[in-house]
C-alpha cells in the first residue's frame, strides 16, 4: 500500500537494471531540485519490490548518478553498511537529505535540541501508541532537507553549554544588540512615542519636558502618516505610503537618480522580501538560482524549501573574494547542459560571509551578465552602511544600471535593505524594504498580491525603516547625540574589523582576507591529517569538528564554513566582530591558543 502510487508510475518502466538506474538518475535530478519523489526514486531502485534496498543496489545508484553529487559523509554511511544490511524507505529518505546538503548536520540533532531547549517551553508528553499520519516520512521532504547553518549544530551546543553555566562568546550571527551594541537613542525615543497612546505620549501636557522637541515632532509625523488606528492596526500591504516615499528619497539621494515609491515594498527584514521574490521566480523543477559560494544560507535554505535548484558561482578568495564574468559564463553553460533554467542571480554586496566590497566595475560586470542572459538580479545590499575603507565605497546595482546605457532598459533588478544591519542593528524589529527596477508590471502586481496575503509587514519594522532612511535633522535637538552614537558604533566596527583580521593572520595555519565591509571575517584554516581522519570517523566535516572543539575549549561560538558553501578542500569558519573590544581581544588570544592545541592533538 505504501508504494502503490509509485508502483503505478513504474508499471510501464522497463525491468532491466540498467534502464531502472537510468530512470533513477532522472528521478534523483528531480529530487535535487524539489526534494520530492523520494518514494518514487526508492521504488525505481527496489528492483525486487520487497520494500528494501540492498547495499549493492544503493552503490549502483551512487555510481550511476556520480559520487561527486553526494557529500563524503553520506558516502561513508553507505560504505559502512554490512554486505547483507538493507535500507528501508525511512532510512533512504534520511540518507538523501544528508547526502544533498552543504552541511551534514542530522535532523535528529535538531529534534533533540528542540526538546531540550528551555526557551521552547513544555510541549507535554506525546502518545507513542499510534504513529501519526503526519510524520517524518510523509511531511514535506524539502522542509526536512532545508538547513540554516547560522543557527546549526554548533549554536545548539553553545546554548546547551550556556544553560549549564558556561560563559559563551557568540560570534556566530550578525545580531549587534545581543552582544552589547547600544541602541541609538533617537530611534528608540521616536518608537516609544509612536507606541504610546497619544494621551500618554505626543499629546501629554509635559511631553516637551520628557522628550526632545524633534523626537516629538517626528513621532507626530509618523502617527499622522499611519492614521488614527496607530501602530496596532494593519497598514496597506505594500507599506505606509509616506514611509515608502522616504525610502525612495533615500535611494534617490544615495544614487543620484530617481526612485519611485510605487516600486518600494516594506518587508519584514530583507529575508521576507527575498522569499517573496524566490516564490515568484521558481516555477518548475528545473528552475535555478545562481548564488555566490560562499553564500548567506538564507538563499540555499529558501531555494530548497521552494523546490528550486542552486547553481553556485565561486568567489575568488585569492583575489579578495572577487567575481569574474568568465566564471559566471562557465557556470551558466554547465547548468544549461544539465537542463537547468537560470531564473535569477543573487549578489551580496558588501559580502556575507566574506566581507568584500565590490567595485563599480565588478558590479557592472555582474549586471551586464544578468542583462545579457535575461537573468533577474537579486541585489542583497543590507550592509551598505558597513563599509570600513574610504577606497572601497559602496556602489548599488541600481546606480550602475541607470548609469550604463546598455543596462538601463534591459536589467531586471530587485534590491534589498534591512534595519537589522548597518549602524542601526535593530534585528528584532524586522524592518526592511525591497525596490523593484524594470520588473514586469504583471509580476509586480502578483508580488503585491503575495504581500496582501500576509496583510502587511510589521508596523514597528516599517517605522524603523522610515527612521533608518531619514534620521534627525542636522538642526534638531537630537542631532549631536545621534551623530556621536553613530560615530562610536562605526569607529568600533572599523577597529574590530582590523583587529580580527590582523589577529587571525598572526596565527600560523590561519589566513584571513581583509573585511572591508559587513560584520564578518571568513578565515581559512589548515588542519593536520589526523583531524581529517577523526572528522570522517565522527561523520562530521572537519570545520564542524573544529568549531565544536573551539566552543568546548574556549566558549567561542563560530559557524563552520561548510554551512556557507566553500571551494572543495577548503576548511574555515565565519566569525563576527560585533562583541566589544575587550571581548574580541580576549577572543583573539583564545583563537590562537585553541588552534595550537587542536593541531597538536591531531598531528
Amino acid at each position: 500500500r505504501l508504494f502503490s502510487p509509485a508502483r503505478r508510475l513504474l508499471s510501464t518502466a522497463p525491468d532491466s537494471s540498467s534502464q531502472r538506474l537510468s530512470l533513477s538518475k532522472g528521478l534523483f535530478d528531480q529530487y535535487s531540485a524539489t526534494s520530492r519523489s523520494s518514494e518514487l526514486l526508492f521504488s525505481a531502485l527496489d528492483k525486487d519490490s520487497d520494500g528494501l534496498l540492498s547495499r549493492e543496489e544503493a552503490n549502483a545508484f551512487i555510481r550511476e548518478v556520480g559520487e561527486e553529487k553526494f557529500n563524503a559523509v553520506a558516502l561513508r554511511a553507505i560504505a559502512g553498511k554490512a554486505e547483507n544490511e538493507c535500507l528501508d524507505l525511512s532510512y533512504f529518505q534520511k540518507w538523501l537529505i544528508m547526502a544533498t546538503r552543504f552541511d551534514t548536520q542530522q535532523n535528529s540533532k535538531v529534534v533533540k535540541y528542540y526538546k531540550q531547549n528551555p526557551d521552547v517551553g513544555d510541549v507535554g508528553e506525546q502518545c507513542q501508541v499510534t504513529r501519526k499520519s503526519w510524520n517524518s516520512d510523509t511531511m514535506a521532504q524539502n522542509l526536512r532537507r532545508m538547513q540554516y547553518a547560522v543557527r546549526g549544530e554548533v549554536v545548539m551546543k553553545a546554548e546547551s553549554l550556556q544553560q549549564q553555566g558556561r560563559e559563551i562568546i557568540y560570534t556566530n550571527i550578525g545580531n549587534p544588540h545581543s552582544v552589547g551594541q547600544e541602541p541609538i537613542s533617537y530611534y528608540r525615543q521616536v518608537m516609544s512615542l509612536c507606541d504610546l497612546p497619544p494621551s500618554h505620549g505626543i499629546d501629554h501636557p509635559k511631553i516637551q519636558e520628557i522628550y526632545p522637541a524633534d523626537v516629538v515632532e517626528r513621532a507626530r509625523s509618523i502617527l499622522g502618516a499611519i492614521g488614527n488606528s496607530g501602530t496596532g492596526a494593519y497598514t496597506g500591504s505594500q507599506g505606509v505610503l509616506s514611509f515608502r516615499e522616504q525610502v525612495a528619497d533615500f535611494i534617490s539621494a544615495r544614487d543620484g537618480h530617481p526612485s519611485l515609491p510605487g516600486n518600494i515594498f516594506l518587508t519584514n527584514g530583507a529575508s521576507s522580501g527575498i522569499q517573496a521574490c524566490l516564490t515568484g521566480l521558481i516555477a518548475e523543477s528545473n528552475d535555478a538560482v545562481m548564488i555566490p559560494i560562499p553564500q548567506y544560507p538564507i538563499y540555499s535554505a529558501l531555494i530548497t524549501l521552494l523546490g528550486g535548484r542552486q547553481v553556485g558561482y565561486e568567489l575568488d578568495e585569492g583575489e579578495g573574494w572577487t567575481i569574474s564574468r568568465k566564471d559566471l559564463e562557465k557556470r551558466l553553460d554547465i547548468s544549461k547542459g544539465e537542463d537547468m533554467n537560470i531564473k535569477a542571480l543573487a549578489m551580496i554586496n558588501p559580502g556575507n560571509p566574506t566581507g568584500q566590497v565590490l567595485s563599480y566595475e565588478a558590479v557592472r560586470e555582474i549586471c551586464g551578465f544578468c542583462a545579457d542572459n535575461n537573468i533577474v538580479l537579486l541585489s542583497d545590499e543590507v550592509y551598505q552602511r558597513n563599509v570600513y575603507s574610504e577606497d572601497r565605497p559602496f556602489v548599488s546595482a541600481k546606480k550602475v544600471a541607470v548609469e550604463c546605457d546598455e543596462l538601463r532598459d534591459r536589467l531586471q533588478l530587485i534590491s534589498f535593505h534591512s534595519t537589522s544591519k548597518g549602524l542601526i542593528g535593530e534585528c528584532g524589529r524586522r524592518g526592511g524594504y525591497m525596490e523593484t527596477y524594470n520588473i514586469d508590471q504583471y509580476v509586480q502586481a502578483q508580488l503585491y498580491k503575495l504581500a496582501s496575503a500576509g496583510l502587511c509587514s510589521g508596523v514597528n519594522g516599517q517605522i524603523m525603516t522610515s527612521l533608518m532612511v531619514k534620521g534627525p535633522d542636522e538642526k534638531g535637538e537630537s542631532w549631536d547625540l545621534f551623530r556621536e552614537e553613530e560615530g562610536q558604533i562605526m569607529e568600533g566596527l572599523k577597529r574590530r574589523s582590523a583587529m580580527v583580521t590582523k589577529g587571525l593572520n598572526a596565527i600560523p595555519g590561519i589566513a584571513c582576507e581583509p573585511a572591508f565591509g559587513a560584520m564578518y571575517a571568513f578565515p581559512s584554516i589548515e588542519l593536520p591529517p589526523g583531524a581529517h581522519a577523526e572528522a570522517a570517523k565522527r561523520n562530521k566535516t572537519p570545520d564542524t569538528m573544529y568549531a565544536i572543539s573551539l566552543l568546548e575549549e574556549t566558549g567561542i561560538c563560530v559557524v563552520p564554513a561548510s554551512g556557507f558553501g566553500q571551494k572543495k578542500g577548503r576548511i574555515g569558519f565565519r566569525t563576527t566582530f560585533l562583541p566589544k573590544d575587550d571581548v574580541m581581544e580576549k577572543a583573539m588570544g583564545e583563537f590562537e591558543r585553541h588552534h595550537k592545541m587542536f593541531c597538536e592533538k591531531w598531528a
